[in-house]
């Protein structure tokens, strides 16, 4: 399965993996799976750092690479759905990471309940 992580789980996985569920631990770290993260998370990250919202230390790329996480491009044909999908959830950097995940047939991780709205699979 793929699974893109949403940025949150990212963070969790490299400060308080405590927070996990033992499921998505197993997930996660099963060789049978290809864990994601979407540039428009690194995107998010920079733009709360820069903003101070957020205190980054680390190199987002460097370190998903560190743990095996493959970096996944924002396209202009998942923008284009954006145009589509119903205003569930208001926050651009998630309707980006679920339009990610629908066009690419990705399970979603992720805490936020909004996501349950969307044509998606949640983990």
């Amino acid at each position: 399965m793929k699974i893109l992580v949403d940025t949150h789980i990212y963070l969790w996985m490299l400060s308080c993996p405590d927070k996990l569920s033992e499921t998505r631990r197993y997930e996660l770290e099963s060789p049978l799976n290809e864990v994601f993260l979407s540039a428009m998370s690194i995107a998010e990250l920079m733009i709360k750092h820069s903003i101070g919202k957020i205190d980054i230390k680390f190199d987002p790329i460097e370190m998903a690479q560190k743990i095996g996480i493959e970096i996944l491009s924002f396209s202009g044909t998942e923008a284009m759905v954006l145009g589509e999908l119903p205003l569930h959830h208001k926050d651009p950097f998630d309707r980006m990471l679920i339009a990610q995940s629908m066009i690419n047939s990705f399970a979603l991780m992720s805490d936020d309940s909004k996501f349950l709205q969307y044509d998606c699979k949640i983990i």
